[in-house]
């Protein structure tokens, strides 16, 4: 199976679901996990570029993730993976993706419509020489 890099420089990853067990069999309730026993988790995202396409990712990982909904996230070793399967004589096939983990990413400043920008170390040089 091929891992394929994610380039996330160009996008906007907000978290839309929640991380919750993903499940093996919906019907027993198995619950997956990792080769190291973790439980896999499965956060749904929204990945918006900076033309204002979304598209909705839902991103496996291991353990709980210590995100919300409505949180600004980086999913950090992003990768995306081919799958395909046979199910009930029909196949399906798709992309997939995993990251290590996914955390909060730090606060974006807004501004706001009426802020004037913040004079610079220079300016208020300039401003306090023309007072004395």
């Amino acid at each position: 199976m091929r891992n394929i890099p994610v380039d996330l420089s160009a996008l906007t990853f907000v978290c839309v679901a929640p991380p919750r067990p993903k499940l093996v069999n919906q019907d027993t309730g198995e619950v997956k996990v990792d080769r190291a026993g973790n439980t896999v988790f499965t956060v749904g995202l929204s990945a918006a570029d900076s033309s204002g396409r979304v598209d909705l990712v839902n991103v496996s990982v291991p353990g709980d993730q210590a995100v919300g909904v409505g949180q600004i996230v980086t999913p950090v070793g992003l990768v995306a993976f081919p799958w395909e399967q046979v199910i009930g004589g029909e196949k399906r096939f798709g992309v997939a993706f995993r990251a290590e983990r996914v955390v909060v990413a730090g606060p974006v400043a807004v501004p706001s419509p009426d802020a004037s920008p913040a004079p610079s170390a220079s300016s208020a040089r300039s401003a306090a020489a023309d007072v004395a």
